[in-house]
């Protein structure tokens, strides 16, 4: 019972259905009668596997009394042998806790007396040389548990959880004996009500009630002649963005659109695609961004899945969108200019996003205006946006990221820069921008912030604040940073957060001494309107510290995904403390002592570069479609640190090149979806259990790249831009005809 017991806590905490730890033998059960009087130290530790999964109470009670009376046949093996038959080399310990299940108090030495006479016990003093110890003293009627482990993790904290798991045990031998051992509960009461309730409370409640276009109305009513939009040389006033986005919203209602319809915008980076945001917006209708530059496929799929009422469209992107009801936003000024009036709440549809999916499919994300209007509420005492601020639109429109700058700007009041799509892909020309225009709320992604801390120049720049997301950001890149006196007035911040929880959910306020964090991503804390929590595998809440996966309740959960109800039940489920909807994220994360979170990485093959979160089971489903493809991998490498890139393993049934297999994909799928490298193998490496061993897949060399024809640099740009692409891309030669993008 003790050994099981124990083993439930280890089981926990490190997240396995099976654990190894030692126990201590007597030494003396083989040595016949008279063997307790022998003086002499006999006892032995030896390592004890026990079973904490599926398998029921009462059998796993059997199956490791069965296990410990096989041990007792080897008590005298010596630790270093049972090291040797197991395969973990030394200086690997085999185990790292212990139990002493002892018959007598360590103190009591009166029965060695006895044995012994005359001989006198001065003292007595217990050591481990685990990190941690569990005594069990059998005391004839009750027991006394002694735990030894490190401060920071408390002895008393853990006997605690030997105490409930203990309490558990018991009470489930006598009730529900057929139980499996992995629903044993280890957490205190007390200690499960702080992490689902007191750590999850809201100190207030944070208004949803108001609806996107509204807040821009109201400011466009207050302070019509602002500038609301900036675009290369082009300024719109609010007053502009207001009625010409309300020409598009006439122009939708005409067409019949009804509150929670769709409507797609398919148009180029520019006013025009804000104005028609938020022309649907007042219409009634919830948006879906398409971006024109991804795949014809893609585009297709996506009108399919969400099937729009209309689309909004100009002249160069309308052959895109197939027969589906167009409406030219460059056509409209015939239209209304005045406010439609729409009967909507704050839980009618604001937009549709489409996300990575497993299936091969992309997902779309249903979020309501009451979603993104709490966002901004619930954090506003961190940021205090204002009217003064001016955001740059550096990401995608297709891209959640977009919905924090776009309506983070014009729902307070501020200028919305737009980033040309080329500036946004030149560091240089996209921080003298930034300087330029005197953008003081800047969100990136830490790779395009990488790039920028390298681009950073001389010329002062006026940012309050730079928020990350959309992928783990490793603190150290920000060293370069943070040694510039020109950034000091600058806050960083980090927030984590998914497109199903509205863009964000916690807050991290960064400073230098970060930038010391070695493998660590810090996300802080939730925001307040929101549940956090860390979870095993049965959705039962686990202990500080330990690591699981993270679930998100509140406010911000989204109202689902569009026609995938089956994904739908998988991924929101019912919050523990609430009984409300909450996500399932696949992230891994654990609970820190001052109730902030610790980002670990995904818990599937789900993965974030450059900030778009990319599906890899998608991908690898694409490129196994491919003529001549037997079968694919794909997985994200980071051979060269802070250089994380996809890259895709082909086993192929005939010869087959990286350019043509990138050709394939981009049929069908984005290009930051493509890998920079494909490697050709025979086999895939096994594991010893017979499965796929990613960490032994071969790093890619030159001959993965999709490269054309080597023709050689001809004159003195050319040579000097080829030098240029072989050091940023650790290559031997460069062709004149190569494309940088495509080689990594």
């Amino acid at each position: 019972i003790m050994h099981l017991a124990l083993a439930r806590v280890l089981g926990v905490v490190s997240g396995r259905d099976a654990v190894v730890f030692g126990t201590v033998m007597l030494g003396r059960m083989g040595a016949g009668d008279g063997g307790e009087r022998a003086l002499g130290m006999f006892i032995n530790t030896l390592p004890l596997r026990v079973d904490v999964g599926e398998q029921g109470v009462r059998a796993g009670v059997k199956a490791t009394h069965e296990r410990l009376t096989t041990l007792l046949n080897h008590e005298h093996a010596s630790l270093a042998l049972a090291q040797r038959c197991s395969g973990v080399a030394a200086p690997t310990p085999l185990f790292s806790a212990m139990l002493n299940y002892r018959h007598s108090a360590a103190t009591d030495m009166a029965a060695v007396i006895e044995v012994a006479e005359g001989i006198q016990v001065l003292g007595a003093e217990e050591r481990t040389n685990y990190p941690l110890t569990v005594n069990v003293d059998d005391l004839g009627e009750d027991f006394a548990l002694t735990v030894m482990v490190d401060a920071s993790i408390g002895a008393q904290r853990v006997a605690g959880y030997l105490h409930t798991a203990l309490h558990s045990l018991a009470e489930a031998l006598e009730q529900r004996p057929d139980m499996p051992l992995c629903g044993l509960n280890i957490l205190p009461d007390t200690e499960r009500h702080h992490l689902l309730h007191r750590l999850n409370q809201s100190p207030t409640h944070y208004s949803d009630t108001a609806l996107i276009h509204a807040q821009v109305e109201a400011h466009a009513a207050a302070q019509p002649n602002a500038i609301a939009l900036r675009f290369d040389t082009q300024r719109i006033t609010y007053r502009q963005l207001n009625e010409r986005a309300n020409q598009v919203a006439h122009r939708l209602l005409a067409e019949g659109i009804r509150p929670d319809d769709r409507v797609a915008i398919c148009v180029e980076r520019g006013p025009e695609m804000i104005i028609g945001l938020l022309g649907i917006l007042k219409a009634g209708a919830g948006y879906v961004p398409i971006d024109p530059a991804y795949p014809l496929e893609r585009i297709a799929y996506t009108l399919a899945d969400s099937a729009p009422v209309a689309v909004l469209v100009q002249a160069d992107t309308q052959h895109l969108v197939g027969d589906l009801t167009r409406i030219d936003l460059n056509s409209l000024r015939a239209e209304s200019i005045v406010n439609p009036r729409v009967a909507l709440s704050p839980a009618h549809l604001a937009y549709v996003i489409y996300t990575s999916g497993s299936t091969g499919l992309p997902k779309g994300v249903m979020i309501e205006h009451r979603h993104v209007a709490r966002l901004f509420t619930a954090t506003e005492h961190w940021f205090g946006f204002n009217a003064n601020d001016v955001w740059a639109l550096f990401h995608s429109f297709a891209f959640d990221f977009s919905v924090w700058e776009i309506w983070g700007a014009l729902m307070h009041g501020g200028q919305l820069l737009i980033v040309p799509q080329l500036v946004s892909r030149s560091p240089d020309e996209c921080y003298a921008l930034i300087c330029d225009a005197g953008v003081s709320i800047l969100n990136q992604t830490p790779s395009a912030f990488r790039q920028l801390i390298a681009a950073q120049s001389a010329q002062a720049h006026s940012l309050r604040q730079v928020i990350f997301g959309g992928e783990a950001l490793e603190p150290g890149m920000l060293k370069p940073w943070y040694a510039r006196a020109i950034n000091a007035g600058t806050q960083l911040v980090n927030m984590y957060g998914i497109t199903e929880t509205t863009v964000h959910v916690t807050y991290r306020a960064l400073e230098a001494a970060d930038a010391q964090l070695v493998g660590v991503s810090p996300i802080g804390v939730r925001i307040p309107d929101l549940q956090l929590y860390v979870l095993d595998a049965r959705r039962e809440p686990l202990p500080m510290g330990v690591v699981g996966e993270l679930y998100v309740g509140g406010a911000g959960v989204a109202r689902g995904y569009l026609n995938r109800d089956q994904l739908n039940a998988e991924r929101f489920l019912a919050d523990p403390a609430t009984g409300l909807r909450m996500y399932k994220t696949g992230d891994l994360g654990r609970l820190l002592a001052d109730g902030s979170v610790e980002y670990l990485g995904r818990n599937d093959d789900q993965v974030k570069i450059r900030g778009f979160r990319i599906e890899l089971g998608e991908i690898e489903a694409t490129l196994a479609s491919a003529n001549g493809v037997r079968d694919a991998v794909v997985i994200a490498r980071e051979d060269e640190p802070g250089d994380k890139r996809l890259v895709a393993y082909v086993i192929a049934e005939r010869e087959l090149g990286a350019a043509e297999l990138r050709d394939h994909l981009l049929l069908s799928l984005a290009e930051y979806m493509v890998p920079s490298a494909f490697v050709l193998l025979d086999q895939f490496p096994l594991t010893t259990n017979g499965k796929l061993d990613r960490k032994a897949l071969p790093a890619p060399d030159a001959d993965a790249l999709a490269r054309r024809d080597y023709a050689a640099p001809q004159g003195a740009v050319e040579s000097t831009i080829a030098g240029i692409w072989q050091s940023l891309l650790k290559l031997d030669n460069v062709g004149r005809d190569d494309n940088f993008f495509e080689l990594g």
